[in-house]
């Protein structure tokens, strides 16, 4: 099997079977499931009413460059995008768009290398990868162009076998597994030493699942026998009559257990390498990034500030930690965390302004819904910081500001609650109460039990749904807590219970008020009291 890459534009072909059927289903010639089948497949899902749709573009690493960010920035302009929101796996999805523009959009963003075939259905999905990487002062190695690899290679299957469901892979550089590599259907994790540790069959949602460690200190050229085997367990071994059994997770218990998927991983893996198939990357295929080597080159000779006095003049402590040295000496990484995710569209316009004259600046978004500038030299950091600000793009000023949410039900035609809503409501009241950065924690918020907003690993988390209290069906969220993503520390949530929806403003005030009171921070307080979240949890569930 030759690996070669696919030019974006080669699948505009493709998109002639996405335009006819929203054609019929928007007049209602084809029923939503029907369309559900076909849209999704060129990222593209329509909206809760069927009245408008959206459209993901996959970001490869979640690198958005800055011709993709310019094309973006036009797109908002043009088809005037009331709705953008950053996802958990690293893409962007537009929103509330006509059944004419989101046709022609998809096309027209293959000619800036923006593909939105398979981000959604049953395919590889949007390749994950420490949104730093690269760059991050520890991190043990660059994990991004071994993982871009994997991406362009996972693309040559979209028109391949067709898979139970989709497929998900992440990268990560550090044990701080930002990317979840640990528990995605494939994860490859960097070591100390240059090599990868790789996990298979592991997701969240309905019965979630670690994935199985099936090979340790793997050499880096040879991820893509690993993302060749995988694809082709999941083919043989995936439940294709069950949606609700068909994720890779429920392979461990379909072939007997950890121990035994990891021998059918591993003699699948000696399959492949038994075809002759070479398929190890060549060190000339994994180029350096042109837009590193350009920032450098122009922070030789830029502003003489130490990192120290650039820092010292931030007054905001909060800001200040938004500005992160790289280990490239003299350049830096700005962070901006849009509420929820969802930031005003105008902000794509305001940051490309910016960024567009610092060589070698980029994007870089992460799964935490939010987003990196990086490469920027001392003498850009104020204009950076200021076209990211709160004031500007209504983005976040404390940790708790941060949490991550799913897009929720009044868009989601899977939601069952508003993530979108609560988050709001409980930063109003974080903000009201006057809770200074660090006292509550980032939390996370799913709508339904998909578990997009990733609750089942955040120290507090919640799913939506409901509940009855005196014959009255009210608005509800299953609490969750003390989950953990970091590598070695993985931990599922408890799940603790119910609480309607109309109290989880008083929980975490409570909560609030208990950190505040003991003169430490969030992280400190939950490390004295692991049990304290749940005691202050308990008046308030029902």
């Amino acid at each position: 099997m030759k690996m070669t890459n696919i030019s974006p534009e080669v699948w505009k072909n493709d998109y002639k079977a996405f335009e006819e059927a929203t054609e019929q289903f928007y007049s209602g010639e084809m029923d939503s499931k029907t369309y559900k089948g076909i849209s999704g497949g060129f990222g593209s899902y329509a909206q809760r009413g069927g009245k408008a749709s959206m459209l993901r573009l996959r970001m490869p690493g979640g690198v958005m460059t800055k011709e993709k960010l310019g094309f973006i920035a036009q797109a908002v302009k043009d088809y005037k995008i009331s709705r953008v929101h950053l996802t958990t796996c690293q893409t962007l999805q537009l929103h509330n768009l006509s059944k004419d523009d989101v046709c022609e959009l998809a096309v027209k963003a293959l000619s800036c290398g923006i593909v939105t075939r398979g981000g959604g259905g049953d395919f590889p999905r949007n390749v994950m990868v420490s949104p730093l990487a690269g760059v991050e002062e520890g991190e043990y190695f660059d994990v991004l162009p071994y993982a871009l690899k994997a991406s362009d290679f996972l693309m040559s299957y979209i028109n391949g076998p067709r898979l139970p469901r989709k497929l998900k892979v992440g990268f990560s550089n550090t044990p701080k597994n930002v990317t979840h590599a640990t528990y995605r259907d494939l994860g490859f994790s960097a070591r100390e030493d240059g090599s990868f540790d790789v996990y298979s069959a592991g997701g969240l949602g309905n019965k979630p699942a670690f994935g199985v460690k099936v090979a340790e200190a793997v050499s880096p050229d040879q991820i893509l026998y690993y993302v060749r085997a995988m694809h082709e367990l999941f083919c043989e071994y995936g439940n294709y009559e069950n949606r609700a059994k068909a994720r890779s997770r429920f392979m461990q218990e379909t072939l007997g257990g950890p121990e035994l998927y990891k021998e059918a991983f591993l003699k699948k893996l000696k399959e492949v390498r038994e075809t002759g198939d070479d398929l190890t990357l060549k060190k000339e295929e994994l180029l350096p990034c042109k837009e590193l080597s350009e920032a450098w080159e122009a922070a030789k000779t830029g502003s003489a500030h130490s990192q120290e006095q650039l820092l010292a003049s931030i007054e905001n402590p909060y800001t200040r930690k938004r500005v992160i040295p790289q280990k490239q000496e003299g350049l830096y990484s700005v962070a901006c965390h849009p509420l929820g995710g969802s930031p005003d569209p105008a902000l794509f316009e305001k940051v490309y302004d910016v960024i567009r004259r610092i060589p070698g600046a980029q994007l870089r978004l992460s799964p935490e819904e939010m987003f990196y500038v990086i490469n920027c030299r001392a003498e850009d950091i104020e204009e950076v910081l200021e076209a990211t600000s709160c004031k500007e793009a209504d983005c976040a000023c404390s940790r708790f500001e941060e949490s991550v949410a799913c897009i929720g039900s009044s868009i989601c035609q899977q939601g069952v609650r508003d993530s979108q809503a609560l988050l709001r409501t409980l930063i109003e009241m974080e903000r009201a109460e006057g809770f200074k950065d660090g006292i509550l924690p980032q939390i996370h918020i799913s709508g339904c039990p998909s578990s997009c907003g990733t609750h089942q690993t955040g120290v507090i988390g919640f799913r939506g749904g409901a509940k009855s209290v005196n014959k009255e069906v009210k608005p509800a969220f299953q609490l969750f807590v003390k989950g953990c993503s970091c590598q070695g520390k993985e931990r599922m949530g408890e799940e603790l219970g119910t609480i309607l929806e109309e109290h989880i403003p008083g929980f975490l005030k409570a909560l609030g008020f208990a950190v505040q009171e003991s003169g430490l921070n969030f992280e400190a307080w939950y490390a004295q009291d692991k049990e304290g979240i749940k005691k202050i949890a308990q008046d308030f569930l029902v």
